[in-house]
């Protein structure tokens, strides 16, 4: 056998579902798993035991749980995947409820389930999430407008073509309100999710995105007025379009984000997605970012009324290159290194854009009165530059291409200057900004007559600190044990 082929077996998980699967066949292809290398052997749960003793170590056993169309409920699911890890299995798919997926038109809705790895570097156990949220029908037109798009803005996307999907499936979008988050969306919240995160199950049914607009608003809202522009900003021009434009920018950026971008493109022939590996997480919000960059500043962006000028654009990117190259670093201690996904992403544009555009003066790193101040000089060549980007991150998603991620990653993303830290650290610190902490999730109380809820009461807490005590309290599975 040649290495090519070893290669691709090597990252192939040899597959029998079957519902009509008998031990011997079962057997058969644990037998070839093992003589021809592959990465796995995936089967019905009920011989995952039976299985992992055969095989004895020699080759991983997969197992899916609630196959093939994950009605199943959380609660059996949780079992379900228990049972098999407890059985041998060292792998474990999921499979979504598609049914949630293809309902679009719930005016309450929710999120449940063990979904986002960004917390495991090897991007395989994800940790819980729920919200419940109703819709915003007046803020949904934007999202309407994107996701009816959604063909055209594929089409007419900067990357390779042979990485596009030629047929856009099932994209919805909704600007929502969240009424409660818990678990990995609580206290950080996030202000957009795009789900379901398998690239099969986006490609054949699509996808549900939603813009959290109370969660941007509040955001919104806690910066006004804090002296974090006039600090910051170096350019008067800049602060009044990023005043007036700001809020329309970072929520058009989040819809096209997680409607489009997340659900853009297509993995080559041959690639089943996992690659990258620990750069997985930042490689894909890099490219779901690029996507909602470069077209925020598209023409066609006027063209169906989301804006009226190219100035919001403007204010999207002048804000995100300085949160990318200096002021997300006030929110890292001393001496560290940039970790989290979402802001190794962030820095990871910014840094590539700044370096590229070098020889144009694109972004231009200036010292005025003892202070650095990022300016972006030429915002039509940034665009640019978020398209050139965008078309390699496709490709190396695309092709599984880890060695390409990673250098990207660890060249760009990670390394902090430690003059320019201390700098944004002691320039933030001393305007006295409240760190950010998290929201205060509501608590609602019903109100009944006659056996039927008649209204609910919403308060509340005044102390963020006591709730979050109290549900480590009420909530924790761990023991109440010193």
């Amino acid at each position: 056998m040649n290495q090519e082929i070893q290669s691709i077996l090597a990252k192939v998980d040899h597959t029998l579902l079957a519902q009509s699967a008998t031990w011997n066949e079962i057997k058969a292809i644990c037998d070839d798993g093992v003589k021809y290398g592959c990465a796995s052997v995936c089967i019905p749960a009920s011989y995952v035991k039976r299985a992992a003793e055969y095989v004895d170590g020699k080759i991983a056993i997969c197992t899916v749980i609630g196959f093939p169309n994950g009605y199943d409920t959380t609660a059996a699911k949780c079992f379900e995947a228990e049972d098999a890890v407890n059985n041998g299995a060292s792998e474990v798919d999921m499979v979504i409820n598609i049914g949630w997926v293809k309902d679009t038109v719930s005016n309450v809705d929710f999120v449940n389930g063990f979904i986002e790895d960004y917390g495991d570097p090897l991007g395989r156990k994800a940790s819980w999430e729920g919200i419940v949220d109703f819709m915003d029908k007046e803020a949904c037109h934007r999202t309407e407008v994107i996701s009816e798009n959604a063909q055209w803005f594929e089409d007419h996307s900067p990357v390779d073509p042979r990485y596009r999907k030629e047929k856009v499936k099932g994209v919805s979008a909704k600007v929502i309100t969240v009424a409660m988050l818990g678990g990995d969306c609580y206290p950080a919240t996030p202000i957009g999710i795009n789900l379901p995160n398998a690239d099969w199950i986006r490609k054949e049914y699509g996808s549900k995105s939603v813009t959290i607009d109370n969660i941007t608003y509040a955001y919104d809202m806690a910066a006004h007025g804090n002296g974090f522009n006039e600090e910051f900003v170096l350019r008067a021009d800049d602060r009044a379009v990023m005043d007036k434009y700001g809020k329309l920018a970072d929520d058009l950026h989040t819809d096209l984000h997680e409607c489009l971008g997340h659900g853009s493109g297509q993995l080559a022939p041959g690639v089943r997605g996992g690659e990258l590996r620990s750069y997985t997480s930042t490689l894909e919000e890099a490219r779901a970012d690029l996507f909602g960059l470069y077209y925020l500043g598209d023409g066609k962006m006027v063209e169906l009324g989301l804006v009226p000028s190219f100035d919001v654009a403007k204010a999207g990117y002048a804000k995100y290159i300085l949160n990318g190259l200096m002021t997300q670093l006030a929110r890292i201690e001393p001496g560290k290194n940039v970790e989290e996904s979402h802001m190794r992403n962030r820095k990871l544009i910014c840094e590539w854009c700044y370096e590229r555009g070098k020889a144009d003066n694109v972004i231009e790193m200036v010292r005025e009165n003892g202070k650095t101040y990022v300016v972006v000089n030429d915002y039509e060549k940034l665009r640019g530059l978020f398209g050139d980007m965008l078309r390699e991150i496709q490709r190396i998603k695309s092709e599984g291409d880890y060695e390409a991620g990673r250098a990207l990653v660890e060249r760009y993303a990670v390394q902090v200057d430690p003059e320019l830290h201390k700098e944004v650290r002691d320039r933030y610190y001393a305007l006295s900004i409240e760190p950010y902490g998290g929201f205060v999730n509501p608590e609602f109380e019903l109100v009944e007559k006659d056996g039927e809820i008649v209204d609910v009461k919403i308060s509340y807490p005044a102390d963020y600190v006591k709730q979050m005590l109290g549900y480590s309290k009420n909530y924790s599975f761990l023991p109440n044990i010193n």
